[in-house]
C-alpha cells in the first residue's frame, strides 16, 4: 500500500521589503516615500551585514534550494517614475536588485488612486522597459489600482490576466509575480491569481492566507533607521506564519 503523500515543509517567511515612491518626503500623508538618502543608507545596513537586496523572484528560487539566507527581497509599488531616475542608480551602487509591481492600465498617469495626494507620475511604457533592461524583476500590480477584494469576477480576470499579458507584450519576458493593490485578500483573489499564472504573489499581512501566493512584506519608511531596521526584521520572523514549500 503506498505512503500517503506529505504536504510540503513549511520554512520561515523570506523578509521582503515593501517600498513604494523614492524622492521628496515632504508631503507624504500616506507615508509611501522614502528620500534617496535614506534609501541609500538602509541598503548600506544591509550590505554591511552581509545581506543583499535582491527580486522576489531569485530570493524565491535560492529558497526553493534551500538557500538564500543571506538574501532579501526588495519590492517597489505602483511603479513610480521616481523609481527609475532615484532608486535604480542606489540599487546598482550597492549591487542589489528588486521586483517593481506596476500597473500596466495607468502607464504614464499618476497615483489618482490617493485620495489626499500629491499626485506623482508613473513610469511610462519606455522606463519600465528600461528598469526591466537594468535587471530589475517586472512583476503586475493589476491593471488599475483597484481592491481585488470588492472586483466583480470580470474586473478581478481584467486585474490579472490581461495585467499580466500586456506586461509581458510591453517588456518582451515571462511575468511570474503579481503584487495586490492595498495588501486586500481573501481566498477568491489568491485563487484568481493563482490561476492567471503568477509562480508567486506579494501581500503585506495574509495571516491564514500566508503561502507562496500570499507572501507577507514589511512596510519599509523614512523613519525606518538601522535601529528600527533590525527589529522589524526580528519581528516578521516571529510573527508571521511559516511558508508552505519554501525552505
Amino acid at each position: 500500500m503506498p505512503s500517503p503523500a506529505k504536504s510540503p515543509a513549511a520554512g520561515p517567511p523570506p523578509w521582503i521589503a515593501m517600498y513604494h515612491s523614492v524622492g521628496d518626503c515632504s508631503d507624504d500623508p500616506y507615508r509611501v516615500t522614502v528620500s534617496p538618502g535614506r534609501l541609500e543608507r538602509q541598503l548600506r545596513w544591509l550590505v554591511r551585514r552581509g545581506l543583499r537586496g535582491v527580486s522576489v523572484a531569485e530570493l524565491l528560487a535560492a529558497r526553493d534550494r534551500g538557500e538564500g539566507r543571506d538574501l532579501v527581497g526588495l519590492t517597489f509599488d505602483d511603479g513610480y517614475a521616481d523609481f527609475v531616475t532615484n532608486a535604480l542608480p542606489l540599487l546598482d551602487r550597492w549591487r542589489c536588485t528588486a521586483t517593481l509591481f506596476v500597473l500596466p492600465g495607468r502607464l504614464g498617469g499618476d497615483n489618482a488612486w490617493d485620495p489626499l495626494g500629491p499626485r506623482k507620475p508613473l513610469l511610462t511604457a519606455d522606463g519600465i522597459r528600461r528598469a526591466a533592461a537594468a535587471g530589475v524583476e517586472i512583476g503586475s500590480h493589476g491593471l488599475t489600482h483597484v481592491d481585488l477584494t470588492r472586483a466583480d469576477d470580470t474586473r478581478l480576470k481584467a486585474e490579472t490576466v490581461e495585467s499580466r499579458a500586456a506586461l509581458e507584450e510591453l517588456t518582451g519576458a515571462p511575468v511570474g509575480g503579481f503584487c495586490y493593490p492595498y495588501g486586500t485578500v481573501d481566498r477568491r483573489v489568491v485563487a484568481a491569481v493563482r490561476e492567471a499564472g503568477y509562480d508567486y504573489a506579494c501581500g503585506i499581512d495574509p495571516g491564514r492566507l500566508t503561502g507562496r501566493h500570499a507572501l507577507p512584506r514589511v512596510h519599509i519608511g523614512q523613519e525606518d533607521t538601522a535601529v528600527r531596521l533590525v527589529l522589524k526584521r526580528r519581528l516578521h520572523r516571529w510573527r508571521r506564519r511559516p511558508v508552505e514549500g519554501l525552505r
